[in-house]
């Protein structure tokens, strides 16, 4: 990964925040809808290309949620692809850059998440709302080699 050129999203004001994690070294102080965020690293899963995505902070014991409302659109965003593709990616918390495996929750799992989710960013229950899809939510475990 080390060579590879990591690509913004085409969204400007996600542009915008990484943009301001990168020059500043830190997710700490970035902020959507007043809740903090994560950034993760992640592989396309057409074109392999690596990709910034910022992310709402969702974390327990070392571990992190991440969850694919897409603001409770129909679809899944297609950061939801690329990790199913290639599930192990980076996440930086803050100062802190770690390797993490991802895999889809469902459930009592789910549910525990869920709950987790919504006390950290409580938009993601109304998001449920306008979707009839249910809004998959993703751990990430830390890797040892990290």
């Amino acid at each position: 990964m080390s060579d590879e050129t990591v690509a913004l999203s085409p969204t400007s004001w996600v542009q915008d925040q990484t943009k301001k994690i990168l020059e500043t070294g830190t997710t700490e102080g970035i902020k959507v809808l007043g809740a903090p965020i994560v950034l993760l690293t992640l592989r396309g899963a057409k074109t392999g290309a690596l990709r910034y995505t910022p992310v709402m902070r969702v974390e327990h014991e070392g571990r992190y949620a991440v969850v694919a409302s897409k603001g409770g659109a129909a679809e899944h965003p297609t950061w939801y692809h690329n990790i199913k593709a290639h599930p192990e990616f980076a996440l930086q918390d803050k100062t802190v850059k770690k390797t993490y495996a991802a895999r889809e929750v469902e459930g009592e799992e789910r549910a525990e998440w869920w709950e987790r989710a919504v006390a950290a960013f409580p938009s993601y229950a109304g998001y449920q709302t306008k979707t009839e899809r249910q809004i998959p939510v993703f751990v990430l475990e830390p890797q040892d080699n990290a």
